[in-house]
């Protein structure tokens, strides 16, 4: 089973969006963020994308600890 695609508290740079996808496929952040920089030197929408999946993936939930 797949992981769920939400931008996680840890391993941010600048807003999860990397570091979730990276869990999601079963990646390393370190490896997805060197993908999305490789890819910006494409011609391509993808400032737009990392922005709509900042925008639209969810963060993700912290536990509610007991007092």
């Amino acid at each position: 089973m797949a992981a769920e695609l939400v931008r996680p508290r840890d391993n941010r740079m600048i807003a999860g969006v990397c570091a979730g996808l990276a869990r999601r496929f079963g990646t390393t952040p370190t490896t997805m963020r060197t993908i999305f920089v490789v890819s910006c030197l494409l011609p391509g929408p993808q400032f737009l994308v990392y922005l709509a999946l900042w925008i639209f993936m969810p963060s993700e939930k912290t536990t509610a600890t007991a007092w």
